[in-house]
């Protein structure tokens, strides 16, 4: 029942290359920044990784990606890592593109072991229909787009039918934990780790506070410690944004 791991890198020394990782937090907030750094620095490579973005380009899973360790990454959002572009954009990098809350529910339905879902979301746009660009060739032009996808109506609305994310290992990020895994996640660090949790076949937890079985207060809990397989108390957190924006004087 202990599952307490002395450090990042022992908690992650047995993900293989090719394994499809989900990777929480929202922006710069709420990830887990030491699994990421010790994943980096093993060298684990040709990984399929599934997140909200892909960090910035020093910083996140930005690391991952300068290390070309990521075959492919499947996000929301990938504004701010101009390394990501390039690699995108060179062939060197598959990029499947998902509507943020569609991702969080495929993730959610995952854990839940439902094999997949309609949603109006993405109906009658490339989402929907195909033809994505997913894939380049260093010439520029695109290799492989995305398919179509099922299209069914509902009352008189139509849906598309998305399938379900699960990954090998799941890498989350919370604010307290206990011995036997159970979390207690704060404030953007809500975004996508709780799914994410649930979604893996391993999950590895990092925490600001590692504390004993009993000192948290069992209604505070957002991750029951059932889902988690490994925890570790994480060390030097950086409070980061993607991009600051200064306002003009006057």
């Amino acid at each position: 029942m202990n599952k307490v791991y002395a450090s990042a890198r022992e908690a992650v020394a047995d993900i293989p290359a090719g394994a499809t990782i989900l990777a929480g937090g929202f922006g710069l907030c709420g990830i887990p920044e030491n699994s990421i750094r010790a994943l980096c620095e093993l060298g684990v490579s040709d990984l399929t990784v599934v997140s909200n973005n892909c960090g910035v380009d020093d910083f996140g899973l930005g690391l991952l990606l300068r290390g070309r360790q990521i075959r492919k990454m499947v996000s929301s959002y990938v504004g701010e890592n101009k390394e990501f572009e390039r690699q995108y954009l060179s062939g060197e990098l598959e990029v499947e593109l998902v509507p943020q809350g569609t991702l969080a529910e495929r993730l959610r339905a995952g854990g839940a072991g439902i094999p997949a879902f309609y949603t109006p979301t993405g109906v009658g746009t490339v989402i929907s229909e195909g033809g994505l660009p997913l894939r380049y060739n260093a010439d520029g032009l695109v290799q492989k787009f995305s398919e179509k996808k099922e299209v069914r109506s509902f009352d008189g609305r139509d849906y598309v039918l998305e399938r379900a994310i699960t990954g090998d290992f799941a890498l989350i990020k919370a604010w307290k934990g206990d011995r036997f895994g159970n979390l207690i996640y704060r404030h953007t660090a809500m975004n996508f780790n709780p799914m994410m949790a649930t979604a893996a076949r391993v999950t590895i937890a990092e925490v600001e506070e590692l504390v004993e079985v009993g000192q948290l207060d069992p209604n505070q809990i957002h991750t029951p410690g059932i889902y988690v397989h490994r925890i570790f108390q994480g060390v030097g957190y950086e409070k980061r944004i993607e991009r600051r924006t200064t306002r003009p004087a006057g």
